[in-house]
């Protein structure tokens, strides 16, 4: 519906109520509903389900169309975000959001800073989901809110022309509104536990909810030690517990997106039921470490397996844990991918050691060979060094090259005393084109980073403290953020306007005419920034 049209439509019905409405302005309520314009989560996640979906089918046409995200841990910096992509790209296409469980632990739970352990209370991610698009739609009603301002200001001014390009402008609104990916660990719990939490993410937007095969109560970060997975038909049940939730709350192409943190885990705690030999359980069984054993030398308390007719004994750990043979992570990923994906995911993640395109695709291309339109979300991480990573990776090309080397330490390459080399010069450019070669190369749709905003506000925190409370004193905030936020224009240095005062101006208006005691007046201090 357009903006006129809803006036109209809104007029029409103030009149039918024989005067009792005359009070209520059919183009105000018009103006509030563009500026609420998704009143429940589930209207949310439905929309953007819809954007994921035509996303992905644009990168099966071409991998240029990847698409990537920030975690962010507070519903105003994901806002910021979102309004800087605004304003220096144009448009959000291909932005979505990313939901950290590392930055809900460490940042959001009761509790305080806890590891990235599902130890944080699960209510806290819907509630960070719900948080986010609560301040999205604010960045909407900030701008709408401006915008009809203008379109006052033209009529006016009697400036049909520019009135008429406003209301094209405001009809044709691309809102902040974008999806995000939502960490819902390892599910907290059973699948039921599962089941539960998924529809509360849903009711607050989530249209893509990520997934990963470790334990629920022996979760660990994807880049720490100790990682412990279970069988296959034990991770398909919580899938399909998503599946379910996104089905019963009506949001039918929701996406489930399947991590595997099998290239990193040499611990599954159980053995996997084998129904008939060759199914999913008894391949996943194939791969723990076992040792034959003579059924005469059998010891009390000894678990045992048969494989080819064959007794064996896997090898179990004094934690309970059965270990898998090293050297088999690549091949349990491949095989988790490509059973998830038969059984109702939509999206693969493989948590790995390192940002290697060679290495990812390695793996999708052997997912390929059995699914064709394989497709992964992949996390830059900065638990990589990834300046010394790729100074290593460009190292190790060259040697193979039989190019010189010898000015460098392969060891040392991160020192500052290389910054300048070609050798630098090189790997920067690689990490540069890193998300574009490996959409191209290794099958990544989608392209995230867990938690830069956490490390974003640790490092402008310290630079701004430095020179706050040090012989700088307040030219350290008035040089380096206010000065900054105007020349660049940064919304937020108008921080009433950002935090809603307009809109509640323009509210009160609605409500009271002239009677309206409005804080946007001469004497309010954000007059001392340009808008």
């Amino acid at each position: 519906m357009t903006y006129s049209t809803d006036i109209s439509q809104t007029e029409e019905l103030i009149r039918n109520h024989n005067g009792a409405w005359d009070g209520i302005s059919g183009e105000s309520v018009a103006r509030m509903r563009a500026q609420n314009r998704f009143r429940t989560g589930l209207d949310i996640a439905r929309y953007t389900a819809g954007i994921m979906r035509r996303d992905m089918e644009a990168y099966d046409a071409d991998p240029a169309n990847y698409t990537q995200s920030l975690g962010c841990w507070h519903g105003f910096i994901g806002q910021q975000k979102l309004i800087s992509i605004k304003k220096h790209f144009g448009s959000t296409k291909g932005r979505y959001l990313y939901l950290s469980g590392w930055m809900v632990a460490a940042l959001r739970s009761e509790f305080g800073p806890l590891p990235d352990q599902s130890m944080h209370e699960k209510t806290s991610v819907p509630a960070l989901i719900e948080e986010l698009y609560t301040f999205l739609k604010q960045a909407d009603a900030r701008e709408l809110g401006m915008m009809f301002r203008d379109l006052d200001a033209a009529r006016d001014a009697g400036d049909q022309v520019r009135a008429a390009k406003i209301q094209h402008s405001i009809d044709n609104y691309e809102t902040h509104v974008v999806p995000i990916i939502a960490d819902i660990d390892a599910g907290f719990g059973n699948a039921e536990a599962t089941y539960l939490l998924a529809k509360k993410m849903i009711e607050a937007g989530a249209c893509a909810l990520q997934i990963e095969n470790q334990v629920s109560d022996e979760k660990q970060c994807g880049h720490q030690d100790g990682k412990v997975t279970v069988p296959h038909e034990d991770f398909l049940a919580k899938i399909r517990a998503c599946r379910y939730a996104f089905m019963e709350m009506g949001v039918e192409d929701g996406i489930i997106v399947a991590r595997t943190d099998s290239l990193g885990a040499g611990l599954t705690k159980q053995i996997a039921y084998v129904r008939e030999a060759g199914d999913i359980a008894d391949q996943y069984n194939s791969y723990l470490d076992c040792e034959e054993v003579d059924p005469a030398n059998l010891g009390h308390g000894d678990v045992l397996i048969s494989r080819d007719g064959k007794l064996m004994k896997p090898k179990r750990l004094p934690s309970n844990l059965y270990q898998f043979r090293a050297g088999t992570g690549e091949d349990r990923c491949v095989l988790d991918c490509i059973n998830s994906l038969q059984n109702g995911a939509d999206l693969l993640w493989i948590e790995t050691e390192k940002p290697h395109i060679g290495q990812i695709g390695g793996m999708v291309n052997r997912i390929r060979e059995v699914i064709p339109n394989a497709k992964l979300v992949y996390n830059n991480s900065p638990s990589f060094n990834w300046t010394l990573n790729f100074r290593q990776q460009v190292f190790d090309a060259w040697s193979e090259a039989g190019k010189d080397v010898s000015a460098y330490d392969r060891d040392k390459l991160m020192s500052v005393d290389y910054d300048l080399s070609e050798l630098a010069a090189e790997a920067d450019e690689r990490i540069r084109t890193f998300q574009r070669d490996a959409a191209a190369q290794a099958g990544i749709f989608h392209h995230l980073i867990t938690l830069p905003t956490y490390h974003t506000a640790a490092l402008s925190t310290d630079n701004l403290a430095k020179e706050y409370f040090g012989e700088q004193g307040m030219l350290g905030y008035v040089k380096n953020v206010q000065r900054q936020e105007i020349r660049q224009g940064i919304a937020c240095v108008r921080h009433q306007n950002m935090s809603g005062s307009d809109v509640g101006d323009d509210h009160k208006e609605y409500f009271a005419g002239e009677a309206a005691l409005k804080a946007g007046g001469v004497h309010n201090t954000m007059n001392q920034f340009v808008a």
